[in-house]
């Protein structure tokens, strides 16, 4: 019958899975909605002359719909989120095949199979074609505090790996293949999700520090393209400026005030001595020199007045160009202004954003810049940062680096060799590119388990939003709107708690990785060796018959 046909089946988890992200939200339903997957690895055989095409296709539909905000920035994003979906999609089927094969030719529990496939897949996820760990299984979660307390063991690889096998347990239960509903499987995934919780409640028993700082984030709510409007430089510094007089209006004397990424409009000019002059001035090196200084004199200047006027040292998003003995280079950068006007330190990002920040070999196809919005590719940061304010050490990232827990475990893993471990995470975004739809959401859930794995309060300010004060449990103590402007008055203090995760990292998801790849290698020695045996059979004659069974 249709309704039992894999691509049905397939795509009923895929419906629910959907509605456990926002924007619907409905949480609970992560927990049911990858039964269908799993049960579709527990048949004897998929139904279907090609079931795999048709749990790509069914991937392929779910991920168009999870990442729909990616057409909005421009219309050549269209294109980067129809070939995203395009490789997401083969994801499922992946989880599928491999668990089918650990389930039937290596006879392991399909409790245990599916979420060592499912954390494993995650985690190649998080990594391959510069990664994204955006809409995870575990994300979902995001709410239950007590429950993701574990991603300072595991990361939030962890929280995907207790949802997937309390759903696997539930469909271990279901009559299937000839055999019985079953009750035992309950037992299980209440004895995995009752020691998570259990662990969430331990390590959130600690009391509440005293606040050393008060720091406010503002929130404004520039659209995409008239922050990128030249004409437009004064009223997005007016708009900001306005929400940050307000927040120091309201909330009296402030130790720090932050900006979104890059909501500074006046670019920083930096230079080394020796930076030569480039090859299309006209100028002479003398006069070079002189433009140099005045430029960054005048780039500074406006930052220096505005901490002045509002009293209180500022972390600005802003756009740097430097020139350096190899030339001249972008950077998106978190600079910080002291109280008396001086930028005192800088922080450029590290990890770039594919066809966000750079376009790949744009260096030698220039023209591959006119079909996306960006007018020429970044450079990439070397070095994290760590901004000395109020007592605390504040380790700024900017944008999308929030989603990588790698990304960010290594930044603080160095400045704490450096002797520099900080004390707060400060994320600045600008998510005024996808005009308040879910992104906002799944941007956000990331915070929160960045939080938690490094055991760090993170800050966001973030334009448009949403812009919160997350402790390191993971609480949202504060966030602003949803497309609109709003301050957020974060009084933060260190947390003293260690992290696994910190420490050990993702060895635990990346034995995930390691097993799918050996079950790989066994469906792929299996079905080589059907192959053969079909192609033996047809040779005396005999009708070759597809199937899949274990594959």
């Amino acid at each position: 019958m249709w309704y039992r046909s894999t691509f049905s089946q397939a795509l009923v988890g895929a419906i629910l899975l959907w509605a456990a992200l926002p924007p619907l939200d409905w949480w609970p339903l992560a927990w049911i909605a990858p039964a269908w997957w799993v049960a579709l690895a527990r048949r004897e055989k998929l139904d279907g002359r090609h079931p795999y095409r048709a749990l790509w296709l069914v991937g392929f539909l779910f991920w168009l719909a999870v990442l729909h905000f990616l057409r909005l920035p421009h219309w050549a994003t269209s294109f980067g989120w129809i070939a995203l979906a395009v490789y997401f999609a083969f994801y499922l089927p992946l989880f599928v095949g491999l668990t089918r094969v650990a389930a039937h030719r290596l006879q392991i529990p399909v409790i245990l199979a599916a979420p060592i496939v499912w954390t494993g897949l995650e985690f190649a996820r998080g990594h391959l074609l510069t990664g994204t760990t955006m809409a995870s299984l575990g994300h979902t979660q995001y709410r239950w505090v007590e429950l993701i307390q574990i991603a300072d063991l595991l990361g939030a690889y962890g929280v995907s790996f207790v949802v997937m096998f309390a759903a696997a347990c539930f469909a271990r239960m279901l009559p299937l293949n000839g055999k019985p509903a079953a009750a035992w499987p309950l037992v299980p995934a209440l004895a995995v999700v009752g020691a998570a919780v259990s662990y969430g409640h331990f390590r959130t028993a600690d009391e509440t520090a005293v606040p050393v700082a008060r720091i406010a984030l503002i929130q404004g709510s520039i659209d995409t393209e008239m922050k990128s409007d030249p004409h437009q430089r004064e009223t997005v510094f007016r708009h900001y400026f306005g929400l940050s007089r307000d927040a120091v209006n309201a909330y009296g004397q402030v130790d720090l005030i932050v900006w979104p990424e890059t909501m500074f409009r006046d670019t920083l000019i930096t230079f080394e001595q020796d930076a030569p002059v480039p090859d299309h001035s006209q100028l002479s090196a003398e006069d070079f020199r002189k433009w140099l200084e005045d430029a960054s004199w005048q780039s500074r200047r406006l930052m220096g007045l505005t901490a002045q006027v509002l009293g209180t040292p500022l972390i600005l998003g802003v756009d740097t160009h430097h020139y350096g003995a190899d030339g001249a280079r972008r950077f998106n950068s978190a600079a910080l202004v002291s109280r008396s006007g001086e930028v005192v330190d800088r922080y450029d990002k590290i990890h770039l954003m594919l066809f966000g920040e750079y376009v790949p070999f744009a260096r030698y196809l220039p023209w591959l810049h006119r079909l996306t919005p960006l007018h020429s590719s970044l450079s990439a940061g070397t070095d994290p940062a760590a901004f000395d304010v109020a007592g605390l050490r504040l380790a700024p990232n900017i944008c999308y680096e929030s989603v990588m827990p790698h990304v960010i475990r290594r930044q603080v893993n160095v400045l704490g060799k450096q002797g520099r471990e900080p004390d707060v995470l400060v994320n600045l975004t600008n998510d005024g590119w996808f005009w308040g739809s879910s992104e906002l959401d799944l941007h956000l859930m990331c915070g929160v388990f960045r939080a938690v794995e490094c055991r760090k309060p993170l800050l966001i300010a973030a334009n448009t939003g949403f812009s919160a004060w997350i402790d390191a449990d993971g609480r949202i103590h504060k966030q602003g709107p949803r497309r609109a402007t709003g301050t957020i008055l974060a009084e933060v203090a260190p947390d003293h708690r260690t992290s696994f995760y910190l420490r050990y990292g993702d060895w635990p998801a990346g034995a995930c990785l390691a097993a799918c790849a050996l079950l790989a290698a066994v469906g792929y020695n299996a079905a080589r060796g059907a192959s053969r045996q079909a192609s033996r059979k047809n040779s005396t004659g005999s009708i070759p018959h597809e199937n899949n069974t274990h594959a």
